[in-house]
């Protein structure tokens, strides 16, 4: 088992409604296949004070903002001081957490997004979670299928990790700072603190409190 992908040293639990999906799990993407009957499960227990349900397994804080022009298709929680902007697609199974962004044409399927967490413009989020304070910069994606559709797997010292998912995008640790216009491939796992340069292809894991330049080149934080 690889330790830097375990869901404690990627993801704070602390900052999502979503924590006890991972009870059980050893590593973040597990929890990928359950979202949506979590969602649903969860949904009903929410307070009437703090939660309206809009629509079928749709729960939308009161104190968030919704455009009038987002799209959201059930089942989803938004929760407290979210702000969903103008043309935001959410298309199902999305948990956007406390003071999350979406912005402007995203669109999300199949994702955890964690408290504070911004995807503010022209962004794809798909089977994918975001951590704590982790944004992706304008027109920044994940990508989650492969080209031949076969199953993600992710390349580890020991060798690799069958997901056992074919549509897989991205797990992205707590304050993870992406780029504009970067891709990130099916099954990249992106460690906490760390920086992705814009235009960038990251496929596989980046460590911790790196910098991400370019495939080959990734630099060690220094902290000051």
């Amino acid at each position: 088992m690889n330790e830097d992908l375990r869901i404690e040293n990627v993801l704070d639990l602390s900052q999502t409604i979503a924590a006890g999906i991972f009870e059980g799990l050893s590593y973040p993407w597990e929890a990928l296949p359950k979202i949506a009957a979590f969602i649903r499960q969860l949904g009903e227990t929410l307070s009437e004070e703090e939660y309206e349900k809009t629509g079928e397994d749709i729960w939308i804080a009161k104190s968030a903002r919704v455009a009038p022009t987002a799209y959201i298709h059930g089942p989803v929680i938004i929760g407290a001081n979210a702000e969903v902007r103008h043309c935001a697609f959410i298309r199902g199974s999305a948990i956007v957490g406390k003071g999350c962004v979406v912005g402007n044409s995203t669109e999300l399927k199949n994702c955890i997004i964690f408290n504070e967490a911004q995807v503010p413009h022209y962004n794809y989020i798909g089977d994918s979670i975001l951590g704590y304070k982790a944004h992706l910069g304008a027109g920044a994606i994940t990508s989650n299928l492969k080209s031949d559709k076969s199953m993600v797997t992710i390349p580890v010292p020991e060798g690799r990790i069958d997901t056992e998912l074919k549509k897989f995008g991205a797990i992205v640790g707590d304050h993870v700072e992406v780029g504009c216009n970067s891709v990130l491939n099916p099954g990249t796992v992106i460690g906490r603190n760390t920086t992705v340069y814009p235009l960038s292809m990251v496929r596989g894991t980046v460590p911790k409190k790196s910098i991400y330049k370019k495939q080959g080149e990734i630099a060690n934080k220094i902290e000051g």
